[in-house]
């Protein structure tokens, strides 16, 4: 199960578990994306309509899960949000959404999902690179993001008797379009300069951090707690 599955990582992480022969369910909370991304999957797919900051939305979606697959393999909680905002300009209101949304959702998704993961199953979160890099403009963004890397840890501490292991990727910069949003010139500005700051000069691909996902998932067997760079040496040299 992947939420924040129709776009970016989720989705090309979702396409790779399908093209091995793997049935997804993934999560989003726009109708039109969703189906245009279980097209991409394939029809076997399910696409859930569901906000990873509604706890409502979660106690639902462990039901839709439950009804669909009855037990699962992995668990993927990757949906988030970022703002690009100062630390002068912040309000409470953007605060509360990004702490909501990265954090307090994550937390809750795994709770709700634990029930349903087999014994020997992975889960994995997704951080960033700016929880242990100063970037201006993501200074809430990069306390959620810590947040969630402690969390990671407390959760595959309390996880073990299940045998379940909790890690996290943490992506540097990817192009998954989420500037898209912003002016073309503030966008253009904030891209050149995050490629400077990344000692590989360049923008990584969703594809990258899906594999990386993957093998924390499935193909770490001996690793829980600890948290994966997929981030160009952004946050290592």
């Amino acid at each position: 199960m992947i939420t924040g599955g129709s776009s970016g990582i989720g989705l090309e992480t979702a396409k790779l578990l399908a093209d091995e022969g793997a049935r997804v369910l993934i999560t989003g909370r726009t109708q039109a994306k969703l189906d245009s991304a279980r097209k991409k999957i394939g029809n076997d797919a399910v696409a859930v309509l569901s906000d990873a900051a509604s706890l409502t939305d979660i106690d639902e979606l462990a039901d839709r899960v439950k009804a669909e697959f009855g037990t699962i393999d992995a668990l993927f909680v990757n949906a988030g949000t970022t703002r690009f905002v100062s630390f002068e300009s912040m309000t409470g209101e953007v605060y509360d959404e990004l702490l909501t949304i990265n954090t307090k959702g994550p937390y809750f998704t795994v709770q709700k999902l634990t029930p349903l993961l087999n014994a020997g199953s992975g889960v994995v979160l997704t951080t960033s690179i700016a929880n242990v890099v100063g970037i201006p403009m993501l200074s809430a963004y990069a306390a959620s993001k810590a947040a969630l890397r402690s969390m990671t840890r407390g959760l595959a501490r309390e996880l073990l008797p299940r045998q379940i292991r909790v890690n996290a990727v943490s992506p540097g910069p990817i192009d998954t379009g989420i500037m898209e949003s912003m002016p073309k010139e503030a966008a253009e500005q904030t891209q050149a300069q995050m490629r400077e700051q990344i000692p590989m000069l360049r923008f990584g691909h969703p594809l990258e951090v899906a594999k990386a996902a993957l093998f924390l998932a499935f193909d770490a067997t001996y690793t829980t707690g600890a948290e994966f760079p997929v981030d160009g040496g952004g946050s290592q040299i």
